[in-house]
């Protein structure tokens, strides 16, 4: 492949009418552009430069190739420009992952926020479960992914680079005429008679609840099993039981339920902001990532 600084030479010689003004307008010696062309013959082939007293004129080999080169540089300064942009937030693309519960509460203060201090970027938001997740991280189809973890499933940090946004705790979901629900927190221990509304197929608040309840020193008795947050609430608004939720999924209520506090009773789980270590991050993805923090300050500071 001929070499791209030659070739620019070359088109600059051409342009200027000399080797000593292309030297100049390029801060090179004149000896070094006469040497530097004379490589280039010699890649090619054949003459590129009739050499005359006063400057140069060019064979028809090298108008040939000043054209191409003339192409070349101009394509290299548009790559330049395209990728300052990128770097400059003035165009680009962002693509994030997360999962439902935060999508419906802290996610979208984020992405307004984020797209009014850069309205030129391409955000797009791809909400799944955990295991989907993590497997379009890996593959590069999200450049960030919000994800989450417990005290016995922590995500291993050497898979990720991950930055701990802020903790969720388990919040008790009771009917708003049911005897605890003006209570700020109760214990776990104080819910041993209950009926339970937990989450169907092996959800990971399941495995909350029966960690929870084990704990406290009970078996919880199940009244119904709800595929989302929303039917639980509803389940829970008519009294068919109880239910255990992170706070950040019941971030907006049923109108006829109360969220209670567990305090230490349950555990919380972590919001974690997740990306490969071998990635190169664009500046849109270390753009967004700033602003998660912030939401996710200002969401512990009102918390």
């Amino acid at each position: 492949m001929l070499d791209v600084r030659r070739l620019a030479l070359l088109a600059a010689v051409l342009d200027t009418g000399s080797m000593t003004a292309a030297a100049e307008e390029l801060n090179y010696t004149p000896s070094a552009v006469s040497q530097q062309l004379r490589r280039l013959e010699a890649e090619v082939g054949q003459p590129l430069l009739h050499r005359q007293p006063r400057g140069v004129t060019p064979t028809e080999a090298g108008a040939v190739l000043a054209d191409h080169a003339r192409r070349v540089v101009r394509q290299l300064a548009a790559a330049e420009a395209d990728l300052a942009e990128i770097a400059g937030l003035r165009r680009g693309v962002l693509e994030l992952g997360t999962f439902p519960t935060i999508a419906s509460s802290l996610l979208p203060l984020a992405v307004s926020r984020f797209r009014a201090a850069h309205p030129a970027i391409r955000l797009t938001v791809r909400s799944a479960r955990f295991d989907e997740l993590v497997r379009v991280l890996e593959d590069g189809t999200v450049g960030m992914s919000l994800l989450w973890d417990y005290e016995w499933n922590r995500l291993d940090p050497a898979r990720f680079a991950l930055t701990h946004l802020l903790d969720d705790p388990t919040a008790l979901v009771v009917a708003a005429d049911h005897p605890l629900a003006r209570r700020r927190v109760v214990d776990m221990t104080a819910l041993a008679s209950e009926d339970w509304i937990v989450r169907a197929h092996d959800h990971p608040v399941a495995e909350v609840l029966e960690r929870s309840c084990r704990t406290a020193g009970f078996t919880p008795r199940i009244a119904f099993h709800a595929n989302d947050y929303q039917e639980a609430q509803a389940m829970v608004s008519v009294g068919l039981g109880v239910a255990l939720a992170p706070r950040t999924a019941v971030a907006t209520t049923h109108p006829a339920v109360r969220v209670v506090g567990l305090g230490r009773s349950a555990p919380s789980r972590r919001i974690l902001l997740a990306h490969r270590h071998d990635r190169v991050r664009a500046a849109a993805e270390l753009a967004m990532h700033q602003v998660l923090v912030e939401v996710a300050r200002e969401h512990r500071t009102r918390a």
